[in-house]
């Protein structure tokens, strides 16, 4: 079961600032606690905003499975497969829809359904913490280092080098 005190933090910093990416986090959040119609409306006023965010498209999935509208669940996970076609949970979802609706004669969709359940829960914490990380703020970060500077002048001086090499190749044809 989600934690309430986290969809209260995660419901003010959408509420207060109606652009941020946190909406995806929420909408999980609202799954997770099973109420998915929240996460559904979520995820739809979110991906208006932000239309390639993914994972958010996998929780409407997900979501819309709960609510048996396997149609248009099928659809949001089909788009992120045509996107990221290693994806596990459009992967599983797709295989949720097939289970639960007794089409089980897929058989890969089923056995992709059993190894992503075994794997959920370090998904799923793996997920939260990246959705709830705190952005980095660059201009109060740590400078970069002389060795870093080096590495990085000693690359730009490789790929100038490629390219010299490029283009005095190409004035000699």
């Amino acid at each position: 079961m989600a934690d309430s005190s986290r969809i209260d933090d995660l419901r003010r910093r959408v509420e207060s600032d109606p652009t941020s990416i946190a909406f995806a986090a929420l909408a999980e959040e609202y799954r997770r606690a099973g109420w998915f119609e929240e996460a559904i409306a979520t995820c739809t006023t979110g991906l208006h905003r932000h239309p390639a965010y993914l994972s958010a498209h996998v929780t409407l999935g997900r979501s819309l499975i709960e609510v048996g509208r396997f149609d248009e669940a099928r659809e949001e996970l089909e788009h992120v497969l045509k996107l990221a076609p290693e994806n596990l949970a459009a992967i599983r979802g797709l295989a949720e829809i097939h289970h639960r609706r007794g089409d089980d004669d897929h058989a890969h969709h089923t056995a992709a359904l059993d190894e992503a359940r075994r794997d959920e829960a370090d998904a799923a914490d793996a997920a939260a913490r990246l959705a709830t990380a705190a952005p980095i703020d660059v201009a109060s970060a740590p400078p970069v280092s002389a060795s870093v500077d080096a590495a990085l002048a000693g690359l730009e001086a490789f790929l100038g080098a490629i390219e010299r090499a490029r283009d005095a190749s190409a004035a000699g044809r």
